[in-house]
């Protein structure tokens, strides 16, 4: 009986604790007992399986996605998000809020930020991020070159400066061409002072913020100028590839696929990008499932956000 009568004594510590919210001390003092003796009885509690803990996702939330995602891909972590359509614009919109709501909830003071500056579901993340009071980042680093076709310039700027200003703190541009004419130009522009400046923090960031795309470029990158020309790109899918991370091309496997394309690109590299304390990438979309897929192999992602249609074609992918 000896044992019947300590768990009855362990069931009414546990009942007055969560079920009635006296604290522990007030409990020790009810019943007797010493406040080490109550904390012991509640940890006896949950291994006597007399408290159970019971997690009700609430509704639009999607855990079961986000644990077969991260199972599969070996993620730290994954954000799938609840989207009406299957639909590239409302999908850029849902990922955008979300991600904006884990950078600022997760924001440490004097974080060095690096952003790829020719995304438009980053650019959606921008546009959700309130003015950040208490935790201010060091420095925003665009890692990817920013210049371009004139019509469509002001959105890597205005991505890099308007993210810089929400969390207080100072950009840093790349004011470059994203894809150089050669490689000689590429070693030319990149002694700029201004340009060096910038890429030597590459290594100094603590959080990177990319987009996944697909090999085919998405419009804004179509319209900015920084891509690679048609036969170029057909050289790419040619050689596996599936997807890029700013411009640095993989495959479905998740190895990188290298060709001397990567000579002209003025961006953080895959290898750089391993070095990041931590990865965020935003993605989603049908037409970048593959991509996205070949993305995760890589390894170097520590935190994806995404769709629940999307996630649910990753899932499905044969393995």
């Amino acid at each position: 009986m000896g044992r019947i009568n300590e768990l009855r004594l362990i069931s009414r510590v546990a009942q007055m604790y969560h079920i009635e919210r006296k604290r522990q001390a007030d409990i020790a003092q009810h019943l007797r007992l010493s406040q080490a003796t109550v904390s012991r009885m509640l940890k006896r509690a949950e291994a006597e399986d007399i408290v159970r803990t019971t997690v009700i996702p609430p509704v639009g939330t999607y855990t079961e996605l986000e644990a077969a995602l991260r199972e599969r891909f070996n993620l730290p972590e994954a954000i799938v998000v609840e989207c009406s359509e299957d639909r590239e614009g409302a999908i850029m919109a849902r990922i955008g809020e979300a991600a904006a709501h884990l950078l600022e909830v997760t924001l440490s003071e004097g974080e060095i930020i690096g952003v790829s500056s020719w995304s438009q579901t980053i650019f959606k993340m921008v546009e959700n991020i309130h003015p950040q009071k208490s935790a201010r980042a060091k420095y925003i680093v665009q890692t990817l070159g920013g210049m371009g076709d004139p019509s469509v310039q002001t959105h890597a700027t205005q991505l890099t400066t308007r993210l810089a200003r929400l969390t207080g703190a100072e950009p840093k541009l790349l004011p470059v061409q994203g894809v150089t004419s050669s490689r000689e130009a590429k070693l030319l522009m990149m002694a700029d002072p201004f340009v060096r400046e910038t890429i030597e923090l590459f290594g100094a960031i603590s959080v990177a913020i990319v987009g996944i795309g697909a090999v085919e470029p998405s419009e804004l990158l179509a319209r900015s100028g920084n891509i690679f020309s048609s036969r170029e790109l057909a050289d790419l899918a040619d050689a596996g590839a599936v997807g890029d991370i700013s411009l640095r091309f993989f495959d479905g496997k998740g190895k990188p696929v290298k060709t001397p394309l990567d000579e002209r690109v003025i961006g953080i590299s895959l290898d750089e990008l391993a070095k990041v304390d931590r990865v965020i990438a935003l993605a989603g979309g049908e037409k970048k499932t593959a991509a996205i897929g070949g993305a995760l192999r890589i390894g170097v992602i520590d935190t994806l956000v995404t769709d629940k249609f999307t996630a649910q074609r990753l899932i499905d992918q044969p393995a």
